[in-house]
């Protein structure tokens, strides 16, 4: 990883991308612990409504102030009342450092061109995520993962995020 050039001014900019309970972040929060990195979620700007597209001008613009080498800052989505409001939510610093990790849905999209790593963690049992995805936030979330399920599915043919990683990381559990 070491290896990769800087692109986020002096900062390594690693993406965890995948389909929702594939395992990504489990497997960015291990990552982040053992190479001392910030781990910021896609989670954090995400709705059921804007899977990827009006929030990603928020998170490059926290990210632009690190390429100065200044602290970039945004507020998460709140869903403590159960719906998402964006912006709302408790406010987070991102610190210029060695790495830090976007972990989360498109966080590896063809758009991120300050990436240094891409690594793409896959289950390819669609039916086992969903059920993982159910038992993580609940039951009442089934219908809206279905609907999620069907959009990762289209955005990864388009963005061919996969076939585009520099690693791909298979869960088994």
């Amino acid at each position: 990883m070491n290896a990769r050039p800087p692109r986020l001014g002096d900062t390594r900019l690693v993406a965890v991308d995948g389909p929702s309970g594939a395992g990504k972040s489990t497997f960015a929060t291990e990552l982040a612990q053992q190479i001392d990195a910030q781990l910021i979620s896609t989670d954090h700007f995400a709705t059921w409504d804007d899977p990827t597209t009006r929030w990603w001008p928020r998170l490059v613009q926290a990210l632009q102030a690190v390429a100065r080498n200044e602290e970039g800052r945004y507020r998460k989505t709140d869903w403590s009342q159960g719906f998402p409001c964006v912006g709302e939510g408790d406010e987070v610093v991102i610190t210029p450092r060695r790495t830090i990790i976007l972990e989360g849905f498109s966080s590896a999209r063809k758009a991120n061109t300050r990436l240094s790593l891409a690594i793409f963690v896959d289950h390819g049992d669609e039916r086992a995520r969903l059920e993982r995805a159910v038992k993580r936030d609940g039951e009442h979330q089934r219908e809206h993962f279905l609907r999620w399920q069907q959009y990762e599915r289209g955005w990864f043919a388009v963005d061919e995020t996969r076939a585009r990683a520099d690693y791909v990381v298979t869960s088994s559990s």
